[in-house]
């Protein structure tokens, strides 16, 4: 691969004559990366403001929010899943009499828990791989389709007469339901990443925790409003919503025109076009923006012709896939599976049940508006920076929750509450929606779809072990740390913030080309920032 990559021709010449050319009369300048000269121009639409480039790619905008669903849908069937365990009739129908009271065996409850994020793992896996055979879309809907089909295996779940096969069936649903949402999400990561351009992609890519936050937020007051039935309603409406959280992204991604970076690929030259511009405004030079994709397209065939999965892991790639796996699990290291079990932690701390139900909804509240306006903040300020200062502040905020669980009384409670809300605020403000931007901007075009694949398989693996080992932390059956779990997710914290100094460049109003050429030179992470491509000293000087 070091081989082929020095045979090639260096992708940094073919910038420098795009940024140098001039446009046609009439064409609008859709692609500066570098000025040649002094004068005054108007601002690079890689470059303009949030508001101002909403209203010149409004039909992006409403893509972006559409296809953000599937993340919705995400955040939705997590609580439903993870709490229609803690409803009086679902307890009655799938578990066993306890000491007087209904209750579903650990060993059911554990591989239920377990199997949903590996069902996920798969799924993503596999989305990858069909992503590239059948186009960005078609994969969408078909995890579509597939998460609709462990829906209503659940759904149907407690129709057989026996108890385990009951729950051997809600087990089937709840795998191939997580291989559908799995799937989805590598499907809307991708197609977002490939046509958002580079002026609203971190605001974009941001909208993804967002509306997770979004789907749990309605999903626990679904949960709440039918938790009180005495019926199999209390369980089987819960689950019959699912479907329209599925219905919507699936009726969306068969209205959209297939991604143009996927039409490309497959020599379609003419229907990218029409995707293209589909996808822009009369306002937008459609042909500039489908010459600079065909340029790296073409580029990056000239490195390597295979698209297999171990190619994400070959010569450059490699360095982009680790950055992206990383991306992904950013948020389990700075407290989301803790911060998403607030209701259970907040009551092995001390707190009531009922006013610990209010934190976990008052967290979700938070959590959308700091990602709200954390969208806003990505359109000011760079990704890095983002993520190093809100990782920073928080290292020291689930410290100061450390310190405080030393003590005890009523004060520490309510601390401890305190420092999740601060967590998910500061969090949300930068290294949340930053880390997704990341993630979405890193890999190649031709690789795209198989290392979205690889990210969200490592995003679903870490929840699957933080939530496997977190209550033997905490638990008071266990390690018993209570409020002093904080000291756990403190050193977790800086470690992140120290991987994220050593990989994580910025990539702020990056085109593909740029982002491209520079980790084919290997460019350090504290040069991303200033790289320009016609002053860039050779590879052997940056190394």
């Amino acid at each position: 691969m070091d081989k082929e990559l020095r045979q090639s021709p260096p992708l940094r010449s073919y910038l420098v004559q795009f940024s140098m050319s001039s446009p046609e009369p009439g064409r609008d300048q859709t692609m500066v990366p570098a000025q040649t000269n002094s004068e005054p121009s108007p601002p690079s639409p890689d470059h303009l403001p949030l508001m101002q480039a909403v209203r010149i790619y409004p039909k992006i905008v409403a893509c972006a929010f559409g296809l953000a669903l599937a993340f919705l849908l995400t955040g939705y069937d997590t609580v439903i899943l993870g709490t229609i365990t803690a409803v009086p009739y679902f307890k009655h129908e799938f578990g066993k009499l306890y000491n007087g009271s209904y209750i579903i065996p650990a060993s059911w409850l554990s591989v239920w828990s377990a199997m949903g994020p590996v069902g996920s793992m798969v799924g993503a896996v596999n989305a990858g791989w069909l992503q590239d055979r059948i186009g960005r879309r078609w994969s969408l809907a078909l995890s579509c389709f597939v998460c609709a089909v462990g829906i209503a295996i659940a759904f149907c779940a407690d129709l057989p007469d026996g108890m385990d096969s009951r729950r051997g069936a809600f087990l089937v649903g709840r795998t191939v339901q997580g291989w559908g949402v799995g799937g989805a999400m590598a499907g809307a990561q991708t197609y977002l990443s490939e046509t958002v351009p580079t002026c609203l992609r971190g605001s974009a890519m941001g909208l993804s925790p967002t509306f997770m936050l979004l789907g749990e937020l309605i999903g626990a007051a679904v949960i709440y409003a039918c938790e009180k039935k005495t019926s199999a309603a209390s369980y089987l409406i819960p689950f019959g919503t699912q479907w329209i959280t599925t219905v919507l992204p699936f009726v969306l991604v068969c209205c959209l025109p297939e991604s143009p970076s996927y039409l490309l690929r497959r020599g379609r030259y003419d229907a990218a076009h029409r995707a293209l511009a589909w996808l822009h405004t009369d306002k937008i030079n459609v042909s500039e923006l489908l010459d600079q994709m065909h340029l790296s397209l073409m580029h990056e065939e000239s490195l390597s012709r295979e698209l297999a999965y171990v190619d994400c892991f070959k010569g450059v790639n490699r360095r982009r896939t680790m950055i992206v796996a990383f991306s992904f699990v950013v948020p389990s290291f700075f407290g989301v599976p803790l911060l998403a079990s607030a209701s259970y932690f907040m009551q092995v701390v001390g707190m009531d049940s009922s006013l610990s139900i209010i934190v976990l909804i008052l967290g979700i509240v938070l959590g959308l508006i700091a990602n709200g306006v954390g969208i806003w903040l990505m359109s000011r300020f760079g990704r890095r920076s983002l993520m190093l200062s809100t990782l920073a502040v928080t290292t020291f905020i689930w410290l100061s929750m450390g310190i405080a669980g030393c003590w005890t009384g009523n004060i520490v409670i309510w601390y401890t509450a305190a420092c999740m809300m601060a967590v998910v605020v500061v969090c949300g403000l930068g290294a949340w929606p930053a880390s997704y931007a990341v993630s979405g901007e890193t890999s190649s075009l031709r690789l795209r779809a198989k290392t979205q694949g690889i990210g969200v398989l490592c995003y679903m693996l870490s929840n699957v072990v933080f939530n496997l080992v977190l209550p033997y932390i905490y638990n008071t059956d266990a390690g018993d740390l209570k409020g002093k779990t904080g000291f756990v997710y403190a050193g977790l914290c800086l470690f992140t913030f120290v991987i994220t100094w050593l990989i994580v460049p910025e990539m702020k109003d990056r085109t593909a080309l740029e982002v491209d050429s520079m980790f084919e030179e290997a460019v350090p992470c504290a040069h991303f920032k200033k790289w320009r491509p016609e002053v860039l000293p050779n590879k052997d000087q940056v190394s």
